[in-house]
């Protein structure tokens, strides 16, 4: 029996059309990227540009084709799984989830780095404070999971009002970079749009480019959760793109304006372009509610993020190719309480190791979204080969788009996801050792795709001993 089997099924359809909209934007667009992606200059607007028509729209008609003709819990895992295969499909929703447990923790760091401003100034060293940063991000992780448990009817309020952050946040960004723009101009010059004469931390900022852009499929993984998602998901996916694309480009360009590449740090670099531009505006008052804002709206990504991919290990538990416990529902709030427990439990200590590990708490940061990045990619390989493979061989009357558009799409996305995880394996600017990190990247990805191979084939043996046992 299949964890898309109605029978098995008992989640409750909370989200609308609304809920989806928000939950797509606090999902794809992520202030705690835009940093680290400006501070290699304005470059990196041709790549926000060149990204959203390569990777990201070609992602939206992936999400909608996909759950569309495959709709059910599981998302990125069901899809692979019904297009190329049971262990394909693991994969893809493996590195789906343990990406979350490398992201997570960056999301948590940013938010120790933001929630300083609120105490106002001269509290803003405490984000370089290890056992700080380490404190708040642990407790922060705990409350997101105990939120999550309760359920989606709670856990999507902390989602929406983390999206009513992001979007208050971005406008009085660019809406002060607008501000300061006209009255004191800017020291940003055309020669910051060209391609520098040493391109290696560009490289690495284009595969964060592609991992910000991901979040539409979330919703899919949900798909059980959904009202009517049919009807609901693709407008929902049309607008949420659209206000993201446009947040995105707008927040680099203001932080490039504000602050300077030079000067941009990648934990505090929002707030720290807002604390400029309110200081020569004359609004400096609104640097501690600006970051509050800001901290709500990181806290919603975190919980966004948690509570989505969190279902891949409940639905890869009901498919017993992972502890059978992991499919276990709460019997009082029906949620996957077991993934979610253990999901916070290994973020907790890839942020305590790495931590412990020496580097400050920006290179920390660095060092885990860059295999994260890697890790989420994975499963946008086989949402774009399912798409070739779909224009190729399938009934174009089964699902929503032509042959034509898959096919663009497919090609379109499959090489710029490719570019995008080969790209991250050039270090960032952050990174004061380049073994290091390399030995960092290349041992997480084989370390996690080999731990993906031995759940597979150890409790796959089991889920065929059972299936000759029980003749099911």
């Amino acid at each position: 029996m299949s964890a898309t089997d109605p029978s098995r099924q008992h989640l409750k359809r909370v989200l609308g059309r609304r809920d989806l909209v928000l939950l797509f934007v606090v999902a794809v667009f992520n202030l705690n990227v835009v940093p680290s992606i400006a501070a290699n200059g304005g470059v990196t607007v041709w790549l926000w540009i060149i990204s959203l028509l390569l990777f990201f729209w070609p992602q939206g008609i992936a999400v909608i084709e996909l759950a569309h003709r495959y709709p059910g819990e599981g998302g990125v895992y069901l899809w692979a799984k019904e297009v190329f295969g049971d262990f394909h499909g693991f994969l893809s929703g493996w590195c789906y989830w343990t990406n979350n447990m490398l992201y997570v923790p960056t999301v948590m760091l940013y938010f120790a780095g933001v929630s300083v401003f609120v105490f106002g100034p001269g509290h803003q060293a405490l984000a370089d404070n290890k056992v700080f940063a380490l404190g708040s991000a642990l407790i922060l992780l705990a409350l997101l999971t105990a939120v999550n448990i309760v359920g989606l009817g709670v856990g999507k309020w902390i989602n929406n009002l983390g999206a009513v952050g992001t979007f208050i946040a971005a406008a009085v960004l660019i809406g002060l970079g607008g501000v300061d723009w006209l009255r004191f101009g800017t020291t940003l010059s055309a020669a910051e749009f060209h391609i520098p004469a040493d391109p290696r931390f560009v490289l690495n900022s284009f595969g964060v480019i592609c991992f910000g852009l991901v979040g539409l499929e979330l919703a899919s993984i949900m798909g059980d959760e959904i009202q009517e998602p049919r009807r609901t998901l693709p407008g929902a996916v049309a607008w949420g793109g659209v206000i993201s694309g446009v947040l995105y480009v707008g927040a680099t360009l203001t932080l490039l304006v504000a602050v300077g590449k030079k000067d941009i740090s990648v934990l505090q670099g929002i707030v720290q372009a807002v604390s400029h531009m309110a200081g020569e505006v004359g609004v400096l008052w609104i640097v501690a509610p600006f970051a509050l804002l800001l901290s709500l709206s990181i806290a919603g990504i975190g919980s966004a993020w948690m509570g989505g991919s969190a279902r891949i290990p409940f639905v890869a538990g009901l498919d017993s190719y992972m502890p059978v416990w992991l499919g276990k529902i709460h019997p009082r709030y029906a949620t996957p309480y077991a993934a979610l427990i253990v999901q916070m439990v290994v973020s907790a200590l890839l942020v305590v190791l790495n931590a412990l590990g020496g580097g400050g708490v920006q290179e920390t940061f660095q060092k885990l979204l860059s295999l994260a990045v890697v890790l989420q990619l994975v499963p946008f390989l086989y949402m774009f080969g399912a798409l070739l493979k779909i224009a190729w061989n399938e009934p174009v009357s089964l699902g929503h788009y032509s042959r034509r558009t898959l096919f663009a799409a497919g090609v379109s996305g499959l090489v710029t996801t490719t570019l995008g995880i080969a790209l991250v394996f050039f270090p960032a600017q952050q990174i004061t050792s380049l073994w290091s990190y390399e030995i960092w990247m290349v041992g997480g990805t084989v370390l996690f795709i080999g731990l993906a191979a031995f759940f597979f084939f150890v409790y796959g043996r089991r889920k065929a001993a059972l299936t000759i046992a029980t003749g099911v």
